[in-house]
């Protein structure tokens, strides 16, 4: 055998120089053929117990012993209107674990550290999220930590205040920020003021939040019934939901958690033009109503999406990045609001090019639909949502944060099981009808944030951008 000669490289011609990828990717007689898509491999069944216990909490407990691990999952539904309602909610996640009547912070911290887990909380219009993960061992202590935090959280005053100030001090940073400020403005353009548009509340709200709002707020919202706890782990499915029933006896009210009010469908129309003076990039950010995933035509859907912008080979992609240059990254997928789902599109732009940036993404979503995916384009998109998917559960997290998603919507494991079927059974009629509905550009509406200065001549002259209520910029 050979030894390779120092400083060459694999890869490299005979010279030793480095080829770039177009040389290798190419021969003599043309570039070289891709290989055949693999054959799917079916979905393996889940070994699950679902039940509701007598609190009204919704649990389901999955067998995956990959790792002596379990991880947990628990979703509350925290609907609650008006802006005082997001500030206070922001500070409840930030304080929840700062104290029990059992436990301080340190305390918490120092038993889920004995057990190699942790615990955190989080906060959006639809839920207060609890997510942790343990030894499979040290379950019984997660149940217990997870269970005194339910029902004894005490919110000390010194706690709030300092979770409070430094929540106030990120926030004002966060609501600076193009793509905060762009998701904002396109939850307005959607849902009005919708509780689901306030994802980010004001700094100035939250200033004002005391601890005594906060013990409030949990004693009236933070319930069981209504809400779902996911376990995935190396656990025994059915022996798991007598321990957590036991550990969380003490977690009852009279009440059902408040899920979010119905959003408005979503209608198309004008694309409205949002100032951020003096900006160098843009935000573009397109919507349009698209259907849940219990619709009989959401896995063609899938397809098309990804056919249009939902991975790195798309249509839109090829055009905006690979092609004109315009943009860093592009992309659409869904956003799901209870039993509702929406098709995103989103991309960044420099200011000067932004409107034929816009140009060409609504070509694409024209072009779609009147020029439909090709089989070859669809089997790459239908190996790459079933392969993601499979990727995306094959983990004791990913599973459980699909399973959580779905639980939400009362789904359950038999959906997730029986999707990758789904998808592989659409066919190419499904993926071009759900096209042609679902991405008409005049199902569309949205938001372009920018300078206006700049982008208003442009997007004119484009049509369909609205820029009612736009100022120049005084400052010059």
């Amino acid at each position: 055998m050979t030894a390779t000669p120092t400083g060459t490289r694999t890869g490299s011609n005979g010279s030793g120089t480095h080829r770039s990828a177009e040389q290798i990717g190419t021969t003599d007689l043309g570039p070289r053929s891709l290989p055949p898509l693999g054959e799917q491999v079916a979905s393996a069944g889940l070994d699950v117990t679902d039940t509701t216990l007598g609190n009204g909490l919704r649990v389901l407990a999955v067998r995956k012993a990959t790792v002596p691990m379990v991880e947990l999952r628990l979703h509350i539904p925290f609907g609650g209107a008006g802006p005082a309602h997001s500030a206070r909610a922001e500070v409840l996640a930030e304080s929840m674990l700062t104290g029990t009547a059992r436990r301080d912070r340190v305390g918490i911290d120092t038993e889920l550290a004995l057990i190699g887990g942790e615990l955190d909380t989080r906060v959006d219009p639809e839920h207060l999220a609890l997510r942790g993960d343990a030894l499979a061992s040290g379950l019984p202590t997660l149940l217990d930590v997870l269970a005194d935090v339910l029902t004894g959280a005490s919110y000390p005053d010194i706690e709030v205040t300092r979770e409070r100030d430094r929540l106030t001090e990120r926030l004002a940073v966060a609501r600076t920020q193009p793509r905060v400020i762009a998701r904002e403005a396109l939850q307005r353009r959607r849902y009005g003021d919708h509780p689901v548009s306030r994802e980010v509340p004001l700094a100035e709200e939250v200033a004002e939040v005391t601890a005594a709002d906060v013990r409030a707020l949990h004693d009236a919202a933070v319930l069981p019934a209504g809400s779902v706890l996911v376990l995935v782990g190396d656990l025994d499915p059915d022996a798991v939901i007598g321990e957590v029933e036991r550990s969380l006896r003490g977690w009852h009210a009279e009440s059902a958690a408040t899920p979010v009010p119905p959003v408005p469908e979503v209608s198309g129309g004008d694309i409205q033009l949002v100032a951020r003076h003096g900006a160098v990039q843009s935000q573009i950010r397109l919507s349009a109503q698209a259907v849940p995933r219990t619709d009989e035509r959401y896995a063609a859907l899938q397809l098309a999406n990804l056919a249009y912008g939902g991975y790195f080979s798309s249509r839109l992609v090829e055009n905006i990045r690979e092609d004109k240059g315009y943009t860093y990254s592009a992309h659409s997928g869904f956003d799901f609001v209870g039993g509702t789902g929406t098709l995103v599109v989103d991309a960044d732009t420099a200011s000067e090019v932004t409107a034929a940036a816009l140009l060409e993404t609504r070509y694409e979503l024209g072009r779609l639909g009147l020029v439909p995916p090709s089989s070859s384009e669809i089997e790459s998109v239908r190996q790459y949502a079933i392969g993601s998917l499979l990727i995306g559960t094959s983990s004791q997290a990913g599973l459980a944060n699909q399973l959580v998603a779905l639980a939400d919507v009362g789904l359950g494991a038999d959906w997730l099981t029986a999707h990758p079927r789904r998808l592989a059974d659409v066919t190419a009629e499904q993926v071009a009808e759900a096209a042609l509905e679902f991405f008409a550009p005049s199902r569309f509406t949205g938001v372009v944030v920018g300078d206006p200065d700049t982008l208003r001549p442009g997007l004119l002259a484009l049509g369909g951008v609205s820029t009612d209520g736009v100022t120049a910029d005084e400052g010059g």
